[in-house]
């Protein structure tokens, strides 16, 4: 199963399979409206460096346009369908930028090079909050090379969701989010646990926790920033003990294959 993984924080990743760079939602503030990086530095320059770029929805600490303008010209910029309706500013940054834009629904499939990406569904708003409409659905990726990676973006468990994805060797999941509270369409480590068990893949990373906090809340239930990795390997450890699980430092990666 030869595909690396690097974790950068949030749910910025970069898969690398077939010797195809991938990178995911990324997010290279240090800053972002009431959130600030709390945790590992920012991801350097050769995180920027990809073949594609998958999005998964449009939050804006998962699209987020002046990281989108860090990209190198003719990046392969892979976006959930609306999304160019929906953002204001995103086609002028793609433009400027010179990415090469494509919109997909669950069940759309995108070559990459040596690679094929598929997005499936996920259970989430996928809106431009505060105020975008219903145009654009949440989705996850699966990247097949030589190895299959599942990236979940932001997503709630769902009944469907091993059928959905499939097979995969690799399953990025979110397992917290950038406050005390985590609302309707997320994974916290009890249910990323559960996911992990449907999906049986032979290795796991935990992402989406332990980046990103709001100004000021420093001191309120600090341990819904720090523990969520940590808890999610307890909890698959009981749920899903055949999975290999990978507790990643910021900037840390992994060859899940030569790490069994």
């Amino acid at each position: 199963m030869p595909v690396e993984v690097t974790w950068w924080g949030h749910a910025t990743c970069t898969i690398e399979d077939s010797g195809v760079r991938v990178l995911t939602d990324p997010l290279f503030a240090r800053r972002m409206a009431h959130l600030r990086r709390r945790s590992g530095e920012l991801p350097p320059a050769e995180a920027a460096v990809a073949e594609a770029v998958l999005v998964s929805h449009l939050h804006s600490d998962h699209l987020h346009l002046r990281s989108l303008a860090r990209l190198a010209p003719g990046t392969r910029l892979v976006l959930p369908r609306g999304a160019g309706r929906s953002v204001p500013g995103l086609k002028r940054v793609t433009s400027a930028a010179g990415l090469r834009v494509t919109e997909v629904a669950p069940g759309d499939e995108v070559r990459v090079d040596a690679l094929r990406v598929r997005a499936v569904p996920a259970l989430h708003d996928g809106r431009r909050l505060p105020l975008g409409p219903h145009r654009s659905p949440a989705l996850g990726y699966v990247i097949s090379g030589e190895a299959r990676t599942y990236f979940a973006g932001d997503t709630g468990l769902f009944d469907s969701m091993a059928e959905e994805v499939g097979p995969v060797d690799v399953a990025l999941l979110p397992v917290g989010g950038w406050g005390p509270y985590l609302g309707h369409g997320h994974l916290d480590p009890g249910r990323a646990a559960q996911a992990l068990a449907a999906l049986a893949p032979r290795a796991a990373v935990p992402v989406h926790y332990g980046t990103y906090w709001p100004i000021g809340m420093d001191g309120i239930r600090p341990h819904e920033f720090y523990a969520p990795g940590e808890e999610f390997v307890r909890k698959a450890a009981r749920l899903a003990p055949q999975v290999a699980v990978h507790l990643l430092e910021h900037g840390g990666r992994v060859r899940p294959e030569a790490a069994r």
